[in-house]
């Protein structure tokens, strides 16, 4: 990645080709992740690991959507990313095709020129009364 901006495009074409050399290569070695339902891990090994099962699988047919709200510098080499991702699964999925959206936090450092993802955290949209899953156009207040 030339800029920080370009986190949520390089994370959209790295998962919808399902391709785990190009999701590793958006990480720094020691970067952590944790995914939308509060799994934590760190480094760029357990990451893939993390992924590589389930887009062979339940995920082997879903694309994100992903649209960049904003990028803060925090320095000459540092800054944090928000991003809308839309998960939108296809029939490999237990609960069949359906949409989740999920707002995405990253930060993102800069070493020897290039722009890597250092930490990344993924929260997905509920309704906060009722734990229901809940769309960004969705007309339902929370």
């Amino acid at each position: 990645m030339n800029h920080p901006e370009d986190a949520p495009e390089a994370f959209q074409a790295a998962w919808n080709s399902h391709d785990m050399k190009a999701l590793a290569a958006l990480f720094h070695g020691n970067a952590s992740f944790v995914n939308r339902f509060g799994h934590y891990v760190r480094g760029v090994e357990e990451i893939v690991g993390l992924h590589a099962p389930i887009h062979a699988t339940i995920y082997s047919e879903s694309t994100l959507d992903n649209e960049l709200i904003d990028a803060t510098p925090i320095g000459d080499d540092a800054a944090v990313v928000h991003f809308w991702s839309r998960l939108s699964s296809g029939p490999a999925h237990p609960a069949g095709p359906h949409a989740v959206d999920t707002l995405i936090l990253a930060v993102l450092t800069r070493e020897a020129g290039e722009w890597r993802i250092k930490a990344l955290e993924n929260v997905t949209l509920t309704n906060p009364r009722t734990g229901e899953i809940v769309l960004r156009d969705d007309k339902k207040t929370a």
